[in-house]
């Protein structure tokens, strides 16, 4: 039997009963979770193996067909801004649905596009699913968590951004190579199809946040009219810029300038407002502000050297797409499996010492792999074995530095911190791939370019140290 607060009775209430039901809250919550999670961190990175295959196809250049990737990248960093308001407006169940709705349209649509306008069009109605289903789905699983095992929590729903970038190659290799490339985007439906019938099933309905008066929050249009283009614009002159190789170009420096601006009025009205788009003011909550520094230093180093893998081994050892992609696994598993455990000994042992010693293991595998990458007919169990201790950083440092940073704040907050995670994730990925694809362009795609590249990755994540001195030296 349980007692209330007042020592009340609660007559015929088994004593295991509520944590039962909030068990059962949260392993819903974490299944369909991961499900959206799997189908969004595909498409990001199954899309860009097809790109010279459409290109072929639609008879467009490949600079137009690039777009299919920019514009959902673009759409992404656009819509995630709206998240926290969406979720206060409508609620957080009715927003993952919406977003999934979204995606999975967006997915039939760009599978049946019939030129390259129609599927950059196509792909835009993608992003704006997918750039919701990461913020919502953390804030649901965030909310439905103990506190105590909040690690564990994000462990599992952090689980597809680990091992998404790796699988996603191989299959849309093995997809394009094998049976066309319209299954890059049909395999979308059946997963979506999945999570929309679990969703609406399974997630446990949460009512409209109301602020004061009862009153639903309002969207904080100035906010948004500077957010959601600034971060698009700044994302397009950085990409620009990567892929070109040069930043002082009109078409990177430009949009990237203009979207600093817009991103910067943003954050000071933000400050100041008294219902902004994104609550900044977390930003003075010292674990928040440093687990925020943290993930920015090591996601533009770590996410950055994705692409320096599949170019390495087509490239410098002459494999194929699906071969390279195939070679990628041992790290998925490694990080995987790292994260995992990390992220439940988080929980349990003090943050800051785990994080330095994930940054300083997968610094260490930077390092390695730079070192490899410069050697001519290097055995490919070594350079196989660097990429798996960065995967074993990076299993120690991103789910478990999410995890402390965002321990510590009232629910009421949990919308905006996991919007803030994902607009610092997204933003630093690509400052940091364009900063690797300068580089690796400058240098040139042979091994000496390659080293220089993974050397300046190592350099970033190494820098992560820093901020990460000033996470929290006691557990939880």
């Amino acid at each position: 039997m349980t007692t209330t607060k007042n020592g009340g009775a609660a007559v015929g209430t088994p004593a295991q009963e509520p944590s039962r039901d909030a068990a059962a809250v949260f392993n819903r919550t974490v299944i369909v979770v991961i499900i959206g999670s799997v189908m969004s961190v595909l498409d990001m990175t199954i899309v860009n193996v097809a790109l010279r295959t459409l290109a072929e196809g639609f008879h467009a250049p490949l600079e137009t067909i690039q777009w299919a990737a920019t514009a959902y990248t673009l759409a992404l960093a656009a819509v995630i801004p709206t998240a926290a308001w969406a979720m206060g407006r409508i609620g957080a169940k009715r927003t993952y649905l919406t977003a999934l709705v979204l995606f999975t349209l967006g997915s039939v649509l760009a599978a049946a596009a019939w030129d390259a306008g129609s599927l950059i069009a196509f792909r835009v109605v993608q992003g704006l699913g997918g750039g919701l289903l990461m913020p919502v789905g953390m804030t649901m699983v965030m909310r439905a968590a103990d506190r105590a095992r909040l690690g564990r929590a994000m462990a599992l729903s952090g689980l597809p951004v680990i091992i998404g970038p790796v699988i996603g190659p191989a299959l849309g290799g093995w997809l394009v190579d094998t049976v066309s490339w319209r299954w890059i985007f049909l395999v979308n439906l059946p997963m979506g199809a999945v999570a929309l019938a679990l969703g609406a099933k399974l997630l446990r309905p949460d009512a409209p946040r109301t602020a004061v008066g009862g009153v639903a929050p309002r969207l904080d249009v100035p906010g948004l009219l500077m957010l959601s283009p600034g971060l698009a614009l700044l994302l397009f002159g950085l990409a620009r810029g990567g892929e070109d190789g040069d930043f002082t170009a009109a078409g990177a420096f430009v949009p990237a300038v203009a979207g600093a601006v817009l991103v910067a009025g943003f954050v000071r009205r933000a400050l100041t407002a008294r219902e902004p788009l994104l609550d900044l003011r977390m930003l003075s909550d010292r674990t928040f502000a440093a687990g925020i520094g943290t993930l920015a230093l090591f996601s533009c180093g770590y996410f950055g050297s994705m692409l320096l893998a599949p170019m390495y081994w087509q490239q410098v050892h002459g494999m194929g797409a699906q071969t390279a992609g195939l070679l990628g696994a041992p790290v998925g598993l490694a990080a995987g499996t790292a994260m995992q455990l990390a992220a439940r000994r988080v929980d349990r042992v003090a943050p800051r010492r785990l994080v330095s010693a994930g940054i300083a293991v997968g610094a260490l595998g930077m390092a390695l792999s730079a070192f490899h990458a410069g050697v001519q007919d290097v055995a490919a169990w070594r350079v196989v074995g660097s990429a798996m201790l960065i995967g074993v950083g990076a299993g120690m440092v991103l789910m478990p530095t999410m995890t402390t940073a965002s321990r510590g704040l009232p629910n009421d907050r949990m919308a905006a911190a996991s919007t803030a995670l994902s607009i610092n994730a997204q933003v630093w990925a690509s400052v940091g791939t364009a900063l690797i694809s300068v580089l690796l362009g400058s240098a040139g795609a042979d091994p000496a370019g390659f080293r220089l590249a993974y050397a300046a990755a190592a350099a970033l994540l190494a820098l992560a140290l820093l901020p990460a001195t000033l996470l929290p030296s006691r557990r939880p």
